[in-house]
């Protein structure tokens, strides 16, 4: 897969542009529930030829969906409820980070038409990982989401407008870029480490993916600390995965020190 980022227009007369984002990596995608209202596709960066793995994003995608969690700023997410008729024949797809904590959730209608099938939303987002660490200068990333199908894989292009949002104020735009993110399809071959792997270490995620939906169950906000003690939520879950595959925990076990480290995360009122 590419990533290709570049800032297009900015209002701001004194705006100075940031230098265009190229990258590339090798990721495999592993469908982990498939039904005919909900599909689930984890991703896996496979590294360091091909024997090092890092669990990576997580997608769902589920139809006429009614409940989705809309980013506001600072780690905050507020869970919404759509109407019936906002939702019928749509499909929502809701992004997740290496933690399975929420990223963005957007709904839309996939369209096949003249031999093309895409799909169109819009969503707010935390600042994305190639600029998080390094501006501070807006909060919040406005998604224009355009994903389609193409002879060697899809194409996940963007136009996005990075934004300040200040409690009781108008959100001010400060520049818009265009994103372009192409999936191309692969021999599956050199995966078989990262197939391996997720085979050790999936049950893990699916009791954390279980604890995670009760949080979201139970919470009409969402808010995450950054950090507690200095160690970011990834870094607590990342390690806890190792311990259960070394130790070989219960999922009881799991879901007691998934929980526990996630609620160490979650500011509650």
């Amino acid at each position: 897969m590419t990533f290709n980022y570049a800032e297009t227009f900015s209002p701001v007369r004194d705006y100075e542009y940031h230098d265009r984002h190229r990258s590339s990596a090798k990721e495999i995608a592993i469908i982990v529930e498939d039904s005919p209202k909900k599909i689930v596709i984890q991703h896996l960066l496979v590294m360091r030829s091909d024997s090092m793995i890092i669990k990576h994003w997580r997608e769902d995608w589920t139809y006429e969906d009614p409940k989705i969690l809309a980013f506001d700023k600072e780690d905050t997410w507020k869970a919404i409820t759509l109407k019936a008729e906002e939702t019928k024949g749509k499909w929502t797809q809701k992004v997740y980070q290496v933690d399975d904590s929420p990223r963005y959730q957007s709904i839309g209608s996939w369209v096949h038409v003249d031999g093309r099938s895409q799909w169109l939303s819009y969503a707010d987002s935390p600042l994305p990982r190639r600029e998080h660490s390094e501006r501070s200068d807006y909060n919040v990333l406005n998604r224009r989401n355009f994903v389609y199908l193409t002879p060697t894989g899809w194409m996940f292009e963007q136009d996005n407008k990075k934004i300040v949002r200040t409690p009781g104020e108008k959100d001010q735009l400060i520049a818009q870029e265009k994103g372009l993110e192409e999936f191309i399809k692969t021999d599956p071959k050199p995966f078989g480490y990262a197939q391996d792997w997720w085979k050790n270490n999936a049950s893990f995620w699916k009791d954390a993916r279980d604890i995670w939906d009760n949080v979201f169950a139970n919470n009409t906000v969402i808010k995450l600390a950054p950090k507690v003690e200095n160690k970011l939520l990834y870094e607590r879950l990342f390690a806890a995965n190792e311990l259960s595959v070394k130790e070989k925990w219960t999922s009881a076990k799991n879901k007691q020190e998934i929980m526990q480290i996630i609620n160490a995360y979650l500011i509650k009122g």
